[in-house]
């Protein structure tokens, strides 16, 4: 009974990280007002929040801090191959792709995680897996729009790498908590990603809008907000679900995450809800309900 709650727990955890994470676009948008690049606001938002978990990790326990040598590897996986590397390549494809596209390449990242599940942790395979993981990914490219508009070979690259990053997280992420606690894998995984970022993101450049800004507090103020939101509580939240829900039922979760980011258009920019979006959130939910309805396959 115990081991199910745990689970139950775990699985309300991803959905509300995606739920988090679905918000970004709010800020992402408020902060480009400002001038800065993708980057620079990837470059922000890890900074702030790799202060954040290392100050939770301080609170909660200080010899968290302690890591084997060993280990330094797998932390520069998590911040420099999973978080920075994701982030990078989703904010490019961005720039030279239509989003609708660069989101699609984005959420193949259920697929990554699961044959990588099964590579490295020897996950099964089953016939319920396969139809989540199908409803989930068509449900995303309703969600986010079918275009076959500004697609290049590097945008195709830089899509896919987006996903592999995204899906990296969960990978690494399930080995790093069997030997470490939530807060310290977070906060040596955003230390990490920080530190790669200030090389990439032109830190005078970055410097100098927040100098420029009319009401530097008030930015300040919604960059850590910022922080918090899109980093601190989902990844948070994840980390933690991560250590009862498998890293292939934890992704085909997470898209749920379209989901809410289209609720937020409709509702905070005023994008329409076409036939396709609909049906596409209705398979994703389906998905979602699919993977908990109980059944003789143990899923």
């Amino acid at each position: 009974m115990k081991d199910k709650n745990n689970k139950s727990i775990g699985i309300v955890l991803i959905i509300l990280a995606a739920c988090f994470w679905g918000s970004m676009g709010i800020f992402v948008r408020r902060l480009g007002d400002y001038g800065f690049s993708s980057i620079q606001i990837v470059s922000i938002r890890v900074t702030i929040a790799a202060l954040i978990f290392c100050i939770v990790l301080f609170i909660k326990d200080k010899k968290g801090f302690r890591i084997s040598p060993k280990d330094i590897p797998l932390f520069l996986g998590l911040g420099l191959g999973s978080i920075l590397f994701f982030t990078v390549c989703y904010f490019s494809a961005i720039a030279i792709m239509s989003l609708s596209t660069a989101a699609i390449l984005l959420y193949t990242s259920p697929i990554w995680i699961m044959l990588m599940s099964i590579l490295f942790f020897h996950e099964k395979m089953n016939g319920v897996k396969i139809v989540a993981l199908l409803l989930a990914f068509a449900g995303c490219v309703l969600v986010s729009g079918l275009s076959g508009n500004k697609i290049t070979f590097t945008g195709l690259l830089l899509g896919f790498g987006s996903g592999i990053g995204y899906g990296l997280y969960s990978i690494l992420g399930k080995i790093a908590l069997k030997r470490y606690s939530p807060f310290t894998v977070t906060a040596y995984t955003f230390v990490v990603a920080t530190i790669g970022s200030w090389m990439i993101c032109r830190p005078a450049d970055m410097l100098s809008k927040f100098k420029a800004a009319d009401r530097m507090y008030v930015l300040i103020l919604f960059c850590i907000l910022t922080a918090v939101v899109t980093a601190v509580i989902p990844f948070l939240s994840y980390t933690l679900g991560l250590r009862t829900v498998e890293a292939g039922r934890a992704g085909i979760l997470a898209t749920i995450e379209p989901l809410v980011a289209t609720v937020i258009g409709m509702f905070f920019f005023s994008e329409p809800l076409t036939v396709l979006s609909g049906a596409g959130i209705v398979m994703i939910l389906a998905a979602v309900i699919i993977l908990n309805i109980k059944s003789k396959s143990q899923i």
